[in-house]
Order: structure tokens, then sequence, then C-alpha cells
């Protein structure tokens, strides 16, 4: 490991003398101060790279001083140590920009882990990589890539979007069905008209039906007055049926009648009503196989699949990850306030590599949540190691006392995320890469709200 410049601010000489003794047997040179004042002046004259601070010292707030030696070298580590591991001190000084909070009696593998960690990002700024800056203003929505499989995708776009051809798009999910479905409409002669999204997968058979083709007044429970349905309202626009194998026979029939005659009636109407909007539909699941089970009019299918775009998963297109990755980073870094990021050739070899079952959406909310956990400038390739909830979960090495800590860093994680999003918990949920319900119940779990006044766990 190469040695580096580390230096220790506690008010424990004993300690300090102890962590430098063992810091430059592991070939560190290593120094300390006791106070605030002399960290600052050994800070001017050591040049440190990394630092160990303990919160409280005799003169000075540990976390002012945190504040101070940032502003002096905005690429500083600071390990903040200390005996006392409450919420809010953990969470200001995760927001003053430390590297990491240790409790104290530290653990000295732990202490080492961290360093070394601090190190391989100090190495990783002199090896080649892609260095990014954050996105000067919002990007239009569209596909990214170069790969062949993409390019014929694009050409589909331009062949299809001219006309008011149906189109069948077909892909696994995270894939981007919407977002082909959008640019053929952007690309279309119409691309002023309305451009409607609906999930036919989330809405019970009566309010799909309500939602395609309008009720009047009392054609249901809950129906207290006339409703345009979205083929009313699109005008000469593009519906977009995301799901569309999940749609019932019953509304499949009027979906039917809507794409062979270009009229329908209101649920529970008599007026024949005209439509002009163009149909797009998207699925995950064959629609060969739900007509060959039964599940799914074989006329519809055909009315349907006049033209069908097959997008490909991401891991047989893995030749587009490093410009999806670019993407995302300077789209996500605008908006998470951040600037410079380096992503080392270790971190991209290591994203091009993973399987990516969810596609690009899982791509996407990977890179988010590791641009909110990154301490530094640089994303290693530990930010992607793990799957499923963001969970700061304890090592097999710590001992069960250590579980009050790691479930007050999450509830920190998870209110930093509502405070960034201004406690909108659809976003939150999507940046924390969790469902909904699972939002909620560690909200309630934590006794979070927007107050700033949360308890401490316990």
């Amino acid at each position: 490991m190469t040695s580096r410049r580390v230096l220790i601010i506690d008010d424990e000489e004993s300690i300090c003398r102890v962590l430098a003794r063992h810091l430059r047997e592991k070939g560190h040179d290593a120094r300390f101060a006791l106070t605030g004042g002399d960290g600052i002046l050994a800070h001017a004259a050591f040049r440190p790279e990394v630092v160990i601070l303990d919160i409280r010292l005799p003169d000075e707030n540990g976390l002012a001083l945190l504040e101070r030696l940032r502003e002096r070298d905005a690429a500083l580590f600071v390990i903040i140590i200390t005996a006392f591991g409450d919420m809010q001190t953990t969470i200001a000084a995760m927001q003053r920009g430390a590297y990491d909070y240790l409790r104290k009696p530290i653990d000295i593998d732990e202490l080492d882990a961290k360093i070394e960690m601090c190190i391989r990002s100090l190495e990783e700024r002199g090896q080649p990589g892609l260095v990014i800056e954050a996105a000067a203003e919002a990007d239009p929505p569209g596909l990214v890539g170069s790969s062949r499989k993409l390019q014929e995708i694009f050409k589909a776009i331009g062949a299809v979007s001219s006309s008011r051809t149906t189109v069948l798009i077909q892909g696994e999910s995270g894939t981007g069905k919407e977002l082909v479905a959008r640019a053929i409409h952007a690309a279309g002669s119409f691309k002023h008209a309305p451009f409607i999204a609906i999930n036919c997968g989330v809405l019970v058979e009566t309010l799909l039906a309500s939602e395609l083709f309008g009720h009047e007044k009392g054609a249901f429970t809950g129906a207290i007055s006339r409703k345009r349905g979205k083929f009313e309202v699109a005008g000469d626009g593009t519906i977009f049926l995301d799901e569309i194998g999940e749609m019932t026979v019953a509304n499949q029939v009027k979906l039917l009648r809507a794409l062979q005659e270009r009229t329908f009636e209101r649920v529970g109407g008599i007026e024949t009503l005209s439509t002009n909007a163009r149909i797009i539909a998207a699925t995950i699941p064959s629609l060969e196989t739900l007509v060959r089970e039964g599940k799914f009019r074989e006329d519809l299918f055909y009315r349907l699949k006049v033209v069908t775009i097959q997008i490909p998963p991401l891991r047989e297109r893995q030749e587009d990850i490093p410009l999806l990755v670019e993407h995302f980073v300077k789209r996500i870094s605008r908006e998470l306030g951040r600037s410079t990021l380096r992503i080392p050739e270790e971190t991209m070899a290591s994203l091009v590599r993973r399987e990516w079952r969810g596609n690009v959406r899982e791509l996407e909310n990977a890179i988010r949540q590791a641009l909110v956990m990154c301490k530094g400038d640089t994303l290693l390739p530990d930010l992607f190691a793990g799957d499923g909830e963001p969970s700061i979960r304890p090592s097999p090495r710590q001992p069960p006392e250590a579980f009050k800590d790691l479930h007050a860093m999450e509830a920190g994680y998870i209110r930093q995320v509502l405070e960034h999003t201004h406690w909108n918990k659809s976003e939150s949920s999507r940046i924390l890469n969790v469902s909904r319900p699972t939002l909620d119940r560690k909200i309630r779990e934590y006794g979070l709200h927007p107050s700033g006044t949360d308890p401490v766990w316990a």
C-alpha cells in the first residue's frame, strides 16, 4: 500500500500515539495534534492527505473544524471519530463532507479499511479514467447509445414516425419502451399533439375503460359527472398503452373496435365518438404466447403488430454502457448539485461486465445511489457492489450492539434523500430504489418527519 500523509487530531494523547505508531508501522507518515488550533497549523505545515478527527476538542467543535479543513482543501479525506454516535451529529458530519464516521473505541481493522479506501481514491486520481462534469442544463429525454442494435431501433423510429401506423414495442422491464414510444411521437408530424401514457396493468377493468374511453355520469359507482377519455383528449396525438398484455378481454374488444373503425363510446353512454389518435403498445411477455394461452385476442394482436420493435436487453448491447454511465452521471450530478467526478477504468469495466437484470433502469438507479453515497470525487467499484435496497448492514465482525448505529446511519441516509427531494416520496423511492410502502415503513420506523426534530433512533 502506498505511503500517505495522515494527521490525527484528538485531545487524548494516548490515542494519538497509539494510532500514529500503528499507521507508521503500516508505512504511512503519521503526525498528531491535540487541539483544533494545532490541527490547523499542522495541516498548513504537513499538508496531510487523510485526517482522523475527533468530534470533541478542547478549543473547537470538530464539525466546525471539519468545515475549515474542507474549505482549505476540498480534496481532503476526513474520517470522524467520536465516543458519541448520535444520529444528528452523524448526519451533520456527512453533510459537511466527512468521508466516514467511526465510533470509539476504534476498531483498528475498520479504520485501516477506511484509510485504504481513501488511498485507493487518491491513487485513482492519477490513473486513466473518465472525468465527468455535471451537465450544465437538463438534457432532453431520449435513447442513449451507439451500438448496432440501437442503431437499428433508431432506423425503425425514423421509418414509422412519418405515418400513423400502429406500433408494438417489446422488451424486458427497464429497457426503455416508453422512451422509444416518445421518440416515435416526437419525430412525427403531430409531435405538438398530446402524448398520453397509460399503464394497463395498474387499473382494474372498469377504471381502465373509463381512462381510455371516458364515462357518463352514473355509469358506475363514483361516476359523479361525465369524463372525457384519453381517446378524446389525445386528438391527433399518441396513446401509449404499456403492459398491453394485462388488458382484460372485455377491454380488448373495445380497443379492437377503436383501432378498426376509429370509433368508440364512453362507458355507460350511447353516443358514438370518433378518434384519430395513434396507438403505440408495449409488452414484456410475448403476445404470441398470450394468444396461444387464450389470454389475448388474436385479431387485436395482428392489429397491434403492424410494426414491431424489439428492444434488446442491456446485456446484449454492453458497448452502450459507458455512454449510458456518462449520461446518467452528468444528469444526476446536476440534480444533486455535484461537480466533477472521476470514473476509474476499473469501475467502468465492472459496470460493463455486470448483468443488469433490470436493464437501463437498474443502471440508472445504481448510479444515483452511488452518487448519493460517494464521499469523494471518485466512483470506486465498491459503490456498485451491492444489489437490492440501500441499507447499511453490519459486517460479520461487528457485535450486536453495532446495530443501533447502523440503523441510525440508514435513517440519516433516508432523511438526506427526503430533504433533497423536499419530501417527495415518489422521487425519494426512485432514488433509494425501494418501493413506496417500504419507504413509508422506514419513515414510520425511524420517526422521520420534515420538521427537522426527529428523535434519535432507539
